[in-house]
């Protein structure tokens, strides 16, 4: 004879939205919160919310979201720049001022994010 096991009490595997994820990422990483106040508060695992930010810094590019807004004539409207500072100006519309205290690295991230290879 087969055996049968009922359930009756709530199911416990929820699916969460990504609207509610990016929701309870923002409030656990808030600045004066912890992960585990805003885990126990949804009642959700400290571990799956951990896991949901790695899930979602891997479907990232790893550059913060930029707005380029085309500037009035350049010479009208820009002061003169400090000679400790790089700059470069791409296609006449974009200009992009990098010091000359700022990493290499992060540099060539900035031109790299702009197209310019």
């Amino acid at each position: 004879m087969s055996h049968v096991t009922l359930l009756t009490g709530p199911e416990r595997r929820r699916r969460w939205s990504e609207e509610d994820q990016c929701r309870i990422l923002a409030a656990a990483f808030a600045p004066g919160s912890t992960v585990a106040a805003v885990a126990r508060q949804y009642d959700v695992a400290t571990s799956l919310i951990y896991k949901w930010r790695r899930t979602m810094r891997t479907r990232e590019t790893g550059f913060a979201e930029v707005v380029v807004v085309p500037d009035k004539p350049f010479a009208a409207s820009v002061p003169a720049a400090p000679s400790a500072v790089i700059e470069l100006e791409i296609a006449g519309k974009v200009r992009l001022r990098i010091p000359l205290t700022t990493p290499p690295t992060l540099a060539v991230a900035m031109v790299k994010a702009l197209g310019v290879s």
